[in-house]
């Protein structure tokens, strides 16, 4: 079926091209769909499982050099489980692209912070600040080696001139011994940098987030909630005065002086409002 006359809004259903095992939990899953190559890095798109559940899920990919866009998905449920088991040839519904996306340096230094599956949302922009006269320090936080993701695509990336890929795991087990944002304190310590650009776990985020302030630094960071309808109707990602879905998911570090529960709560299935730390 045509693309023409179908809106962001309307499920489309596309076919899964390509698989790429990230590493034992985490997939990334390849198709083709006009929409999505237009996207803005830092867009999400809603997948839709029949039977199942509609998530959503930050593009990793925009459109590759074979014209292909992914989402990157990490088992944790029923939906995520049932993504990852898809194989090349299955179908997914998607909705999508919405919400904002990252507001792109064009010149200078760049400070990138993934922590895990947080590293989706960023993959994107790295590719877009990579087009740009940007000089890039990448930051990676996971548990151990076995979570690392898209290790294979920042060393291709930092062999490039003015990126430097530095990866931090809890238990030592490579790179830097300890948390992201150990490591990002000590880069700050060290380099002057004209943006911050995260997204991870919102503690991890929080802690960038005072940084950012510390070293007088503006900064950038993707937040997640439960987002159901994606168009700021229904109110489940509800966030201060912003809705996730519609005002971000990308916010600034000035947006979210405003919001008291940023790194502090959160609302889970039921609305009830749950601790973060």
């Amino acid at each position: 079926m045509s693309d023409y006359h179908i809106d962001a809004n309307n499920i489309r259903v596309v076919r899964i091209e390509k698989k790429k095992e990230e590493n034992y939990r985490v997939s990334t899953l390849y198709f083709k769909d006009s929409l999505c190559s237009s996207a803005r890095a830092g867009q999400f798109v809603m997948v839709w499982l029949p039977e199942i559940d509609e998530i959503p899920l930050s593009l990793s990919t925009i459109i590759n050099e074979e014209g292909y866009s992914s989402v990157t998905v990490k088992e944790i449920g029923e939906a995520t489980r049932f993504l990852r088991g898809l194989k090349v040839g299955d179908e997914i519904g998607i909705r999508g692209p919405f919400g904002n996306g990252f507001e792109l340096l064009t010149k200078g230094k760049a400070l990138v912070i993934g922590g895990g599956i947080g590293m989706a949302s960023l993959l994107p922009l790295i590719k877009k600040l990579v087009k740009h006269d940007v000089e890039l320090t990448i930051l990676l936080g996971v548990k151990s080696k076995r979570d690392i993701i898209f290790e294979e695509d920042l060393k291709n990336l930092s062999l490039q001139p003015n990126i430097k890929f530095l990866l931090a795991t809890e238990d030592g087990s490579q790179g830097f011994k300890g948390l992201v944002t150990d490591l990002a304190a000590s880069v700050m310590l060290k380099e002057k940098f004209n943006i911050v650009y995260s997204c991870g776990p919102e503690a991890m985020m929080h802690k960038i987030f005072i940084l950012s302030k510390r070293f007088g630094i503006p900064a950038q960071f993707s937040l997640e909630r439960i987002i159901r309808c994606a168009v700021g109707i229904c109110g489940s990602c509800a966030f201060g005065p912003y809705r996730i879905c519609r005002d971000g998911p990308i916010f600034s570090s000035e947006q979210l002086e405003k919001v008291s529960d940023f790194g502090r709560f959160r609302r889970d299935f039921s609305g009830s409002r749950v601790s973060i730390i």
